[in-house]
């Protein structure tokens, strides 16, 4: 099989040959000096939910029991 020529995907498996542990999709773009993007990003479009809503978390009490 042959692996892409293009360099990101050479720097890219340099970054995971050079690891002495599984990598995380951080980790890999910090080792290529890469611009890291805020955790938070999707937050700012999302609205609090109030307990009427519908789409509220359920109670407990109208939960079903786990069967493990």
């Amino acid at each position: 099989m042959k692996l892409p020529d293009h360099p990101a995907y050479q720097q890219i498996m340099a970054v995971f040959a050079a690891a002495d542990a599984p990598l995380r999709a951080r980790a890999v773009c910090e080792a290529m000096d890469l611009e890291i993007a805020p955790n938070n990003v999707n937050r700012g479009i999302s609205m609090p939910l109030d307990n009427t809503s519908p789409t509220a978390h359920s109670s407990p009490a109208s939960t079903p029991p786990r069967t493990w």
